[in-house]
């Protein structure tokens, strides 16, 4: 077991804390969880189960052989069919001189080649860098030549964006792939007829010059008849770079280790299979796998329990989505408050049978109480939310799947999962207590080995005893309950105040008139700051005097708002988070002009 340090993280220099440091000592916080956790849920779990991610898929496959790993466009990829592609993938880019440790981009959404390309990289030996197929040129031109990924695996409606992105960076192959390349094995009638019209028709695909481009279907082909020279990973070699950073600054490539992967993955498995016990499980991914929330949860624990993954390419166009569940019966699923709510507005959706419904996970952001309880009127089931960050692989804590007892949702984002220790830090940089507000602080396995390149980034957020700092303020009740109060950088300071954006939104949010809002600071001469609102209307009726006067009824004085703004539509991140901070951006440079 991870024991927890004595001593508090200590503060940043230059801080008020670190000139005048607090006692150090242990907070009555520590260890405190684990009286709540569920029965059979182990304090620690083994990460030397695994000696690799490697291991771990190849005693997948081998168990799993003949079930549907993944399920997309109407078509069925067996475990069995994914090893076999996975490998020869990987002998694929070994022949093109792919070595052991070198970064290797995917920029494909959710569909059969993401799976096949992600194993096929780390058998190679290679290091998978998630690539976001929406990127503009700027950020993959970013994350190309930060990583220096000299290979690229790309779906070809974004292939012009790598062409447009490759000047400068040490990409020398590139491979390219159509949506229904993949469909079948061996020759593809509706694969090639669904790249056609995708192509010709609906002119999805722009017009772009990859002279050294590949097709993934000839990589494969000549993958087939060559030798994979396996590759031995330890749990300190890199598994993943994971980009993050991008809506608070440059974006940064945290390196995830195969320990770090393993551990989150056997710590949330050791957290559901209780309930997840079914013959075969089903879960919905609407959340691109490229994200680490969906490919820890869905890719990853899914396979440990050898489940069937129903693969969403594009959650927003939601009358496609509605056209591939039609007919499926999934047993769990994992969404961001923006999609959950994306559902529940859809009457195909509210009409479907949940008799088999048994998880229903969030993560990604806040789930806002008014979408949870419309979630469980309409399912019967409640949403369980955790909480996580790339940096942690992305687990922190998750609330028990208690699913005898239906509990309402409360706001609470769990408890630290096993291995897992979790401490606030106060702003004199000493450790909080119970129903202090602090900083979050992490420790365990699955926390991160540092920044990509970035010696200086990686000090500021890990301390020397291995406390990851997240930015997050949060508190820990007498259980071990840990609840978020908002992230630092989004606080607002009206007349000395604080005000937590996620406190307004929640509470406009349960408006029966409001879609989506989002709260931000604006900067006041009087006041510091005064808050200001965005709201998508669901009925284009409501006023700003509606939103204001409804807040009076629940927020003190100084957090009600004094600007309100409706849109048709907030900015957001791929997985649907709201991006406050584009929003504060667009404030600041109006009242710059003005």
């Amino acid at each position: 077991m991870i024991q927890p340090t004595q001593a508090p993280l200590p503060p940043a220099a230059g801080s008020a804390a670190a000139a005048n440091p607090a006692p150090h000592r242990v907070p009555n916080t520590d260890g405190i969880w684990y009286e709540s956790y569920p029965p059979d849920v182990p304090r620690d779990i083994d990460v030397t189960q695994y000696e690799s991610l490697v291991q771990f898929f190849d005693e997948c496959i081998a168990r799993f052989r003949e079930r549907v790993a993944y399920v997309s466009v109407g078509a069925n990829l067996t475990y069995g069919e994914l090893g076999r592609k996975a490998t020869a993938f990987g002998a694929y880019l070994q022949s093109i001189g792919v070595k052991p440790g070198e970064r290797v981009a995917i920029m494909l959404p959710n569909t059969f080649q993401y799976p096949v390309s992600l194993f096929g990289v780390l058998k190679a030996g290679a290091v998978v860098v998630n690539v976001n197929p929406l990127y503009t040129v700027r950020e993959l031109a970013h994350q190309l030549k930060d990583s220096g990924a000299q290979t690229i695996i790309v779906f070809e409606n974004f292939a012009k964006t790598v062409e447009d992105a490759l000047p400068g960076t040490k990409v020398k192959n590139v491979i390219v792939t159509g949506l229904g390349d993949l469909l079948a094995d061996g020759p593809n009638l509706k694969g090639r007829l669904l790249n056609f019209m995708l192509r010709r028709v609906k002119k999805m695909v722009p017009a772009y010059k990859l002279p050294q481009a590949v097709p993934l279907l000839d990589a494969l082909s000549a993958g087939y008849s060559l030798p994979l020279t396996p590759v031995r990973a330890t749990h300190d070699d890199i598994a993943l770079l994971q980009y993050t950073g991008g809506t608070t600054g440059v974006a940064k490539g945290a390196m995830l280790t195969h320990k770090n992967i393993i551990a989150n993955l056997l710590q949330a498995k050791a957290w559901a299979e209780r309930e997840l016990k079914g013959e075969i499980e089903t879960v919905l991914t609407p959340l691109p796998l490229y994200h680490i929330y969906s490919l820890t949860v869905n890719a990853l624990i899914f396979m440990g329990l050898g489940g069937r993954n129903i693969l969403i390419a594009n959650p927003r166009d939601m009358k496609r989505v509605m056209m591939i569940i039609r007919h499926e019966k999934f047993t769990s699923m994992t969404a961001v408050n923006t999609l959950y709510n994306a559902f529940l507005d859809n009457e195909e959706f509210r009409k479907r049978d949940f008799s088999n419904l048994k998880l229903a996970m969030a993560g990604g952001m806040a789930t806002q109480k008014a979408v949870a309880d419309r979630f469980k009127a309409v399912t019967g089931k409640p949403i369980i939310e955790g909480y996580g960050l790339t940096e942690c692989s992305p687990i922190v804590s998750m609330n028990p799947i208690d699913l005898d007892t239906m509990r309402d949702f409360d706001g609470s984002i769990g408890l630290p999962a096993p291995s897992t220790h979790v401490r606030f830090r106060k702003d004199d940089g000493s450790w909080a207590n119970i129903g202090e507000a602090g900083e979050l602080c992490v420790k365990g396995p699955q926390v991160m080995k540092g920044y990509w390149n970035r010696p200086e980034e990686t000090a500021k957020v890990i301390d020397d005893e291995g406390w990851l700092a997240t930015g997050d303020i949060g508190v820990m009740d007498s259980r071990g309950f840990i609840r978020l109060i908002d992230r630092k950088k989004d606080l607002i300071i009206v007349s000395g105040f604080n005000v937590y954006p996620n406190e307004i939104e929640d509470v406009i949010a349960a408006h029966p008139d409001v879609r989506e809002v989002a709260a931000i600071g604006v900067p006041d001469a009087a006041h510091g700051e005064r808050v200001k609102v965005f709201v998508v209307r669901r009925n284009p009726s409501l006023t700003a005097e509606q939103v204001i006067a409804h807040c009076r009824k629940n927020l003190t004085g100084y957090k009600v708002p004094k600007l309100v703004e409706f849109r048709d539509e907030l900015p957001q991140t791929n997985v649907g988070k709201i991006l406050r901070r584009a929003l504060r951006d667009e404030e600041l440079a109006k009242q710059k002009s003005a």
